[in-house]
């Protein structure tokens, strides 16, 4: 008997792109090996093995959308051991080839359909970019017929589809046509893409006439971590507001529940109280808790209190979501920002873990440093910096008396924030944090 290993839950995503598959038919695999790897808009992700056995095909390729319930890999019968991983409870997915269907129908609407406006970070992206890679007029009312895997490619060039004419089936823009279009107008400009666009391009220096050099790849997530800071950095006006806490009375608190904590299971951090703090904040100011549309004329306030925190793992930085920080205690908080962080280090992260954020909060308290300038995270307008904290002689109003001074850094994206507001932002927040009581309000 054969086993199906299928696509698990991937979140709100419809579909994502087969980035990379890691094994072969003839492969003898093993429980949680990785299959394939997965790439959304916000970072990838691996799918790994709910069975053990011997590969006898792959039913996916490189540049394939897949959605929850497809099948990736199909196992023979290792004699038993795939029955008890639980592997039944996929096989009652949707069929295969209706999964197939609404892919291509997905696929075919998207190519006629206009970009929608829930998406305005990276359709405008593209339509930025594409200006600086071909100066035509786009044909009026010509709908590219393209691939979402091609369009993702196009998007990456800034191609604009609609200029590129398409030699596969019934005109289909194949990647080929994309390449052989940039060739053409790289060619024709006389420059590169990126000095085209307006940017200087990255100088390619031969740094080993200096000495013994060593070229290694970026990771998959850091590579999309460039280009998401990027692009962020060079939308965004970003300007930081610096202001430290007093959180020595929260510092002591905290150790007073070491006991508690371990009896429950769990590492109370002060990451726990941040963002107990931050879901206060953002009640408090419903500017920070906003996206600007996309029309530049109006904000979009938020009701819900989602907040994203940076994890360092081997492969890169990934930012998590932590939702409904407001409503939750600091215990169950701690126990989430454990799971999570376990899964981001481990490689485990679903789609819906990075997605839903309306802040961040990037600490680096446990490493070291005084400030630091964090880059938003956009659609989102603002992101919190926590340096580590110090002890510091305070003046009371008589006399100088140690406190445990916690620096904070937030950026903030200046359209929607002033300059006013974002150090009220961190007053109020120093003071929630010096006065646990005010979490409780």
């Amino acid at each position: 008997m054969s086993t199906e290993i299928r696509v698990p839950d991937i979140g709100d995503f419809d579909a994502v792109e087969v980035i990379e598959v890691l094994v072969s038919a003839g492969d003898a695999i093993e429980n949680e090996q990785p299959l394939i790897t997965l790439e959304s808009d916000k970072a990838t992700m691996e799918v790994p093995a709910t069975a053990a056995g011997k590969v006898a095909e792959v039913r996916v390729k490189e540049g394939d959308k897949v959605a929850e319930g497809d099948v990736i890999v199909i196992l023979e019968d290792s004699g038993g051991d795939a029955e008890d991983e639980g592997i039944a409870d996929a096989a009652e997915d949707a069929d295969e080839k209706a999964s197939d269907s609404g892919r291509a129908s997905a696929a075919e609407q998207e190519a006629t359909t206009p970009p929608a406006s829930s998406q305005p970070e990276t359709r405008n992206a593209s339509r930025e970019t594409a200006d600086g890679v071909d100066a035509r007029p786009s044909a009026p009312g010509k709908a590219a017929h393209a691939s979402p895997a091609v369009r993702k490619f196009a998007r990456e060039l800034g191609v604009d589809l609609s200029r590129v004419e398409g030699t596969g089936p019934k005109n289909r823009i194949r990647k080929e046509d994309v390449q052989q279009f940039v060739k053409q107008a790289v060619s024709g400009a006389g420059a590169t893409p990126a000095a085209a666009s307006g940017l200087p391009a990255q100088p390619d220096v031969d740094f080993s006439q200096f000495g013994e050099t060593e070229t290694v790849a970026l990771s998959r997530i850091r590579k999309l971590s460039a280009k998401a800071l990027h692009a962020s950095w060079l939308r965004i006006p970003h300007v930081t507001q610096f202001d430290q806490a007093d959180i020595t009375d929260l510092e002591a608190f905290r150790k007073n529940q070491k006991s508690r904590a371990e009896s429950e299971g769990v590492k109370l951090t002060m990451l726990a109280f941040l963002l107990k703090a931050a879901g206060v904040t953002l009640a408090e100011f419903p500017d920070l808790n906003s996206a600007l549309a996309a029309d530049g004329e109006h904000i979009i306030r938020k009701h819900y209190y989602n907040v994203g925190v940076a994890v360092d793992t081997d492969n890169g930085l990934v930012v998590p979501v932590i939702r409904d920080v407001l409503n939750k205690g600091v215990f169950d908080l701690a126990h989430e920002l454990s799971e999570v962080s376990d899964r981001a280090r481990n490689g485990k992260l679903k789609g819906a873990d990075l997605q839903g954020g309306c802040f961040s909060i990037s600490s680096l308290g446990g490493i070291g440093g005084t400030a630091f300038t964090p880059i938003v995270n956009s659609p989102e307008v603002g992101i919190l910096g926590v340096s580590r904290a110090a002890m510091q002689p305070v003046w009371n109003g008589s006399e100088f008396v140690p406190r445990l001074m916690l620096p904070l850094s937030l950026s903030y994206d200046h359209r929607v924030i002033d300059g006013a507001v974002a150090a009220r932002i961190t007053g109020f927040l120093a003071e929630v944090l010096g006065d646990i009581r005010k979490l409780l309000l």
